[in-house]
């Protein structure tokens, strides 16, 4: 069986090592013993402690690897996707750090890696979509809405993080990237607050975030939005903390000591925003393209909506965006996509039988994207 190793065992990072174990020999590691402890001698999963963020102890846990998948936190990413690459290793990165991958496809290239990066549901899944219908149409429009909530809405909140709380902040605090009449423009985190009615949920809130990402760079689309959902009254109560200061970054001095608002109101907020064990949650997602196709006008909307898996106890952001980035593994490790250098999630949707292979690996465990086709004549 292939060695592939998995960067993090987090609920997403777990849910993928137990994905791929059928068919491939899984090391998980994390630096959280208690993450690692569920999964020991799990069909054969092998678990190992070790701080990811030591780049000599990195390599060696790679050195045999056929496969790294990358998903640490945010902050850690970028520099243990260099790494990897630099130890010529081919992986699929679900980490989302904020840098710009590209930075590192010089390097890539030079050590012959395929490295798919952003590879979940969104980004993820929704660039594909996108990827995969930008070789047969002109898109004028791009819209996705996404979101991952809880079943119980629970005061003052109305919330849960499927992952660490310091990287939903910076959902909250990073400027969002947007494209208005072919432009680029920067928009304020959490602007543009409108309701929406997404079936079956019903209305939720929907607010500007940066999810364009390597889109801003690979597609020339005259309009292009990402936005997240969240159930009404949520934003209110984030907008508080924001204005109150308590996701400032700068640090302040209290009795002597200098602390971070940021990372305080993380660290408080972690129990609050944690999930039961198998508590029931969904992950809703509406990706929306219009554009032209031999003279007629073309609207695509894929619905996705997906809940926590009661069989296999495994979480909905789990499944959508894990089983997301194994399909990508699989791919990858049976020779089916090769492409050398950073590969943004479209670029694996350009291919058409990649694309179909993962919309079908998807379906097969039971996450499926329901597609609404429009045509109208041009006037």
């Amino acid at each position: 069986m292939r060695p592939v190793v998995v960067l993090g065992a987090g609920m997403v990072g777990s849910a993928m090592a137990i994905d791929l174990c059928d068919h491939y020999q899984v090391t998980l590691t994390d630096i959280d013993t208690k993450k690692l402890n569920g999964l020991k001698n799990h069909n054969g999963i092998h678990t190992k402690k070790a701080d990811l963020s030591d780049k000599s102890v990195l390599k060696e846990i790679i050195k045999k690897a056929d496969l790294v998948i990358n998903a640490v936190p945010g902050y850690m990413g970028f520099q243990t996707l260099k790494t990897v690459i630099q130890a010529g290793k081919d992986i699929v990165d679900i980490s989302f750090f904020s840098e710009d991958p590209f930075e590192l496809d010089a390097l890539a290239k030079k050590h012959k890696v395929t490295a798919i990066v952003d590879c979940g549901v969104a980004p993820g899944m929704s660039h594909m979509i996108l990827g995969y219908h930008s070789v047969q149409m002109e898109i004028e429009y791009f819209e996705c809405l996404v979101g991952g909530l809880p079943f119980k809405r629970i005061w003052p909140y109305f919330y849960k993080a499927p992952f660490s709380p310091i990287d939903v902040i910076e959902e909250y605090t990073r400027p969002a990237r947007l494209v208005e009449n072919g432009k680029i423009v920067i928009k304020p985190a959490l602007s543009d607050l409108e309701q929406v009615n997404i079936n079956p949920v019903g209305t939720l809130e929907a607010f500007n975030t940066d999810g364009l990402r390597t889109l801003l760079k690979t597609m020339k689309i005259p309009t292009m939005i990402e936005k997240t959902l969240r159930y009404p009254g949520h934003i209110e109560a984030i907008q508080i903390l924001k204005q109150t200061g308590f996701l400032n970054r700068d640090k302040i001095e209290i009795g002597g000591i200098k602390i971070s608002p940021i990372e305080l109101t993380s660290r408080l907020l972690f129990p609050l925003w944690q999930f039961e064990k198998n508590e029931r949650e969904f992950t809703v997602m509406q990706v929306t393209m219009r554009g032209q196709h031999k003279g007629k006008t073309k609207t695509f909307v894929y619905h996705l909506y997906d809940e926590f898996d009661r069989e296999t106890q495994t979480s909905s952001m789990a499944r959508t965006t894990g089983y997301t980035c194994t399909a990508a593994a699989r791919l990858v490790l049976e020779g089916a996509y090769r492409q050398i250098g950073i590969s943004p999630p479209e670029y694996l949707g350009m291919n058409k039988i990649c694309f179909n292979r993962i919309v079908a690996y998807l379906e097969s465990r039971k996450v499926t994207y329901n597609i609404e086709e429009k045509i109208s004549p041009n006037p």
